[in-house]
């Protein structure tokens, strides 16, 4: 099963860290003891300990386990304590044994229903205009490859390749290609 962090490397991780503090503080604030907590989550008393420590790695599917059992998100426990509520995340929550294997989770938003994956090309010089959506929709962006123009209705931004955004899509925006190159991007939409 995969950890979230693999433990060959001599410093813990951030990610580790905050999991630590997290569980920790939302146990606490949840009123249950590590016993209690352990029972509700359906993981050992050991393992809890570990965790909030700091010094074990954790499957994703032990944290989503911890996450139901608090009542939080899997965001919540691990983002950076002072970061909780961004929708940017930016955490390395898995490394391989290979040099250069790893999953970064970039970013979080909340959804109520429905989650929208899209890859998009545009083409030198293409644009796509788009009307305001349904309040509480959100979009998240990942650009690929080249650079992409973000024009929102209050500021205009430029994502280049490996650089994400998180927006509120109730406003009239649009994508736009103004390179001689190719752009490619990943579109999240969440409601």
């Amino acid at each position: 099963m995969s950890n979230i962090v693999h433990n060959t490397k001599e410093d813990h991780p951030r990610v580790l860290q905050n999991l630590s503090s997290n569980v920790r503080g939302f146990r606490q604030l949840a009123g249950l003891s590590q016993m209690a907590l352990a029972e509700k989550a359906g993981v050992s008393r050991r393992m809890l300990a570990g965790i909030e420590a700091g010094d074990r790695n954790v499957s994703l599917a032990i944290l989503d386990k911890l996450a139901a059992g608090l009542n939080v998100s899997f965001t919540d426990l691990i983002q950076a304590p002072e970061a909780h509520g961004e929708p940017l995340v930016h955490e390395l929550a898995w490394q391989g044994t290979q040099a250069g294997s790893q999953a970064l989770f970039v970013a979080s938003v909340p959804a109520r229903q429905r989650i929208e994956l899209w890859e998009w090309v545009l083409m030198p010089g293409e644009q796509y205009d788009s009307q305001p959506d349904a309040e509480g929709w959100h979009e998240i962006l990942y650009v690929t490859e080249g650079r992409l123009t973000l024009l929102l209705e209050q500021q205009t931004l430029t994502l280049n390749q490996g650089e994400t955004h998180v927006f509120n899509s109730n406003q009239h925006y649009a994508y736009a290609n103004r390179t001689e190159l190719a752009l490619r991007f990943i579109r999240n939409v969440t409601f």
